[in-house]
Parts: structure tokens; sequence; C-alpha cells
């Protein structure tokens, strides 16, 4: 993977890769700062189809933008370049997840192709509040999931540990001023530490939740995955390293979730009559099933009735 800290990099990012004329993916408020091989707005991810000449594909923007970038990258087997402007991580992975509306579920698939990374704060600073506190925690998940998921690269964990650090370290500096340059730098390098070690790890409970509860409602996948954490990692304490986030790893991030702003389930709208359900089809989710402690439906709905 080429990973490049400035945005007058990415040209020399696609030459280096072979991408003359890329395919251009790209959040509603992001310009394309190449050339690109063709523009469409408001396609439903799962229908996109990459026509004309294009050489590679380019991802500007969020999380969405680059999982529909990958699913592009996964159907053409075309290279893939993105330019992240959150904190989600997703930039990192060969899989993607995709919302069915019509079914209320949250799929998915892997074999993208990414190649290449271009990180550039500059193109963070404008994030608003609520958006930066999701894909933070987001991130935060990443980093502290990668510890303890079953199949685990242990090559990872440091990468995993730093990332946690920077993240709990430069998140609140950031949601006082999203204006601060050198916290904002702090916390997409923790960032992007996760969704490294989210790409040589994986992902266990906390992310099975958010998932499922994601794709029945529609939800922003940050906001459940900062309420979806804590709970998880006290689920999962035995298998929590003790050096991670000073050993307090539940507590502070449920600190961090409550600084962002984010709650309980009910404030973000899941009807309590759903948590059976939602537990049902949670614990069968890949991510449940590499959780390090075997969780049953009933487990699963007793964390969820304890963030409700």
């Amino acid at each position: 993977m080429i990973v490049r800290w400035e945005l007058d990099e990415l040209s020399g990012v696609l030459a280096e890769i072979g991408i003359e004329r890329p395919f251009l993916v790209a959040s509603p408020r992001w310009e394309a700062p190449v050339d690109v091989a063709g523009r469409w707005s408001e396609i439903p991810s799962h229908r996109a189809q990459v026509e004309g000449d294009a050489d590679g594909i380019l991802a500007i923007g969020g999380g969405s933008a680059i999982d529909t970038a990958k699913a592009l990258s996964a159907s053409t087997a075309l290279p893939l370049v993105s330019v992240p402007t959150t904190y989600s991580g997703a930039e990192w992975t060969t899989f993607f997840g995709i919302r069915d509306r019509e079914r209320k579920m949250r799929g998915g698939g892997s074999g993208a192709r990414p190649a290449g990374i271009v990180y550039d704060v500059a193109l963070t600073l404008d994030l608003p509040r609520h958006v930066t506190g999701g894909t933070a925690m987001n991130a935060l998940a990443h980093c502290c999931e990668a510890l303890y998921v079953q199949g685990r690269d242990p090559g990872a964990d440091a990468v995993a540990l730093a990332g946690a650090e920077l993240i709990s370290a430069s998140l609140p500096l950031v949601l006082e001023n999203g204006r601060d340059v050198a916290a904002r730098t702090e916390l997409l390098k923790g960032a992007a530490s996760g969704g490294e070690a989210l790409g040589r790890s994986g992902l266990a409970l906390g992310h099975a939740m958010a998932q499922a509860i994601g794709g029945a409602y529609g939800l922003s996948h940050g906001a459940l995955n900062a309420v979806c954490l804590p709970p998880a990692l006290r689920f999962n304490s035995e298998f929590v390293p003790p050096g991670l986030l000073a050993g307090r790893a539940a507590e502070r991030a449920e600190e961090l979730s409550r600084l962002a702003g984010f709650t309980t389930l009910s404030a973000l709208g899941v009807p309590e009559d759903d948590l059976p359900r939602l537990a049902e089809s949670i614990a069968q989710r890949p991510g449940a099933r590499a959780n390090p402690r075997p969780a049953t439906s009933a487990d699963v709905e007793r964390l969820l009735r304890s963030i409700w």
C-alpha cells in the first residue's frame, strides 16, 4: 500500500500505480483534484458501474464513498486510490458494507484492490462535530477490537495501541476546537493506525452490533460504534490488553463517546421492542463469531439493554 500525507502527492501516487484515467467516486462536497473518466451522482452504491476507459478508481470522501469505490474495485478488478476526508479507516480494507434499504439490513462483500492512500489534514478541518466524533469513535473501535479479535495479527498490536492513544488524547481537543491543526493531525494519524490494524486483524462484537443496528435503521455507523464499544469492551474485559488506554479501556471509551454527544440507543431512535430481534441478528454476524468470548443472543440482548 502506498501511503502519502499531502494532497499534492495524489497525482504522483496515481502515476506510480499506473492510473491515468481514474473513475471518481466522491462525497457530494468534494470536487476531483485530477481529470476523471466519469462522474455520476445520486447512484445507489450497489448499482454503480464503471463505464468508459477508466483504468483505476479514485475515492474522495468518507466511509460511504470509499465503500462504494471498493465495491466497484471488487467488481472490476481495478486498483483503488483513496483520499479520506473522515476518520472511518475504510481506505485500508478490501471489504465493504452496503445497506439494502428494502430489506433493512447491511450486507457487503470483499475483493477490493486498495493500492494507495493520500491523507491531508486540511480536508478534515471543516468536518461537522458529530461526524468528527462518530468517525473518530469508529476508528477507536478499530484499534480496540483489533487487539483481541480471533485470528488477529499480533504484529499489528503496537499499531493498534498507538492509534488508540492518539485518538484518546486528540479527540477532546478537536471536539473543543475543530480547526486545531495539530490535534486534527494527531487524530488523523490515530485513525490511520486504526485502519491499518483493522485491515490486518479484523473486527469483533462491537462492530457486529453497530453494523446490524445501522443496517436496520439507517443510522450512523460512527455513532453506533461510539455507543456499542464500551459494553463490548466490558464484555471482553478478560481479553483486553492491560496497556490499552491506561487500563481503563471501557471507561475511557465511554467518556469519549459522551463527550462526542453519543449516549444511548434510545437517543438514536432504536425501538426497545426490537432489541430481541436485533440480538438474534447480531449473534450470527461474522464479528460476533470472531469475538474472543462467545456471545449468545441472550448475552447480546443484555448488552443492548445496558445501552438502551
